[in-house]
């Protein structure tokens, strides 16, 4: 299956949700642009990726036996893949301790993996919540169990590298957040100021993902995820990270600035830049046509 026609699927399965919860109470998408975005790509063949996930809300009030409601929240996000990998679903609910929440979670997992892989699955998936989740409320897991259950299903960590493209960045105070944000969140890589900017940040998804959400907020002509790497550490320790990355931190580089207004960087030098860190490829990416 091709991105678009996952694409398109993840659109189908929104109208769906949206005409059969069109209150905020039922269902609410947390990011329109990421829609915006999607909906795009499906449209226009040269449009470029997504640079977000779609993610919203879901919530369930499954009636309990002592006739009272309590609501389940199911947040989701659909992964560029889905439906062809699984979404990324978390239920909470205020009566539920942390213990039954992961009780609760593996095994709406475990049901996806066994009954939805590779369809589209978010209603099956609040089927479940609806008919099952008020049980776990009255589930005592002993310490073990949980014990051997995140040891049985340990989180995957995932390391992340964003290349971002700006049509320019010349502001002084979007350049020092995006050096401080980087800081900030143990991420490393480099920022090119000019037109046009380049920006890339390296280092664990979470991060990599709110350092993003902190940049796109700001206001620019046009910035968009250009391409981006995920790999998966099976230790996921801080020997393992530092493995991964291409960069010890990140800083501004500026090479041989010239034009009228000094904001044309000579880009043959970026190109010998990025050889150097093995990331000549990306010259392609961001410019259509190889480096030298």
């Amino acid at each position: 299956m091709t991105y678009r026609e996952e694409a398109e699927i993840q659109i189908s399965e929104l109208d769906l949700l949206s005409s059969m919860f069109p209150y905020e109470e039922e269902f609410i998408v947390t990011d329109q642009l990421a829609v915006a975005e999607l909906k795009h790509f499906v449209e226009n063949d040269s449009a470029e990726m997504p640079s977000s996930k779609i993610q919203f809300i879901l919530n369930v009030k499954p009636e309990v036996s002592n006739a009272s409601m309590v609501e389940f929240s199911m947040a989701c996000a659909l992964p560029f893949k889905y439906p062809t990998v699984l979404p990324e679903i978390t239920v909470r609910s205020s009566l539920l301790s942390r213990s039954q929440q992961i009780h609760l979670n593996s095994d709406l997992k475990t049901y996806l993996m066994q009954n939805c892989s590779g369809e589209p699955c978010m209603l099956s998936a609040r089927e479940w919540v609806k008919d099952h989740a008020a049980a776990y409320i009255d589930k005592e897991l002993s310490s073990s169990s949980v014990t051997t259950s995140n040891a049985m299903q340990p989180e995957v960590i995932m390391f992340t590298r964003l290349w971002i493209y700006s049509h320019h960045i010349y502001n002084k105070q979007k350049r020092k957040n995006i050096i401080d944000w980087a800081k900030e969140l143990s991420l490393s890589g480099f920022c090119m100021p000019g037109k046009p900017g380049v920006v890339c940040v390296e280092g664990l998804q979470s991060n990599c993902e709110e350092f993003w959400s902190r940049v796109r907020r700001l206001t620019w002509k046009r910035i968009l995820i250009r391409h981006r790497e995920d790999v998966s550490l099976e230790g996921g320790g801080h020997a393992e990270i530092q493995k991964q990355r291409r960069f010890s931190t990140l800083e501004e580089k500026c090479f041989d600035a010239h034009g009228a207004r000094g904001n044309h960087m000579d880009l043959g030098q970026l190109y010998h830049f990025l050889e150097e860190k093995g990331c000549a490829d990306i010259f392609q990416m961001y410019f259509g046509v190889e480096g030298h």
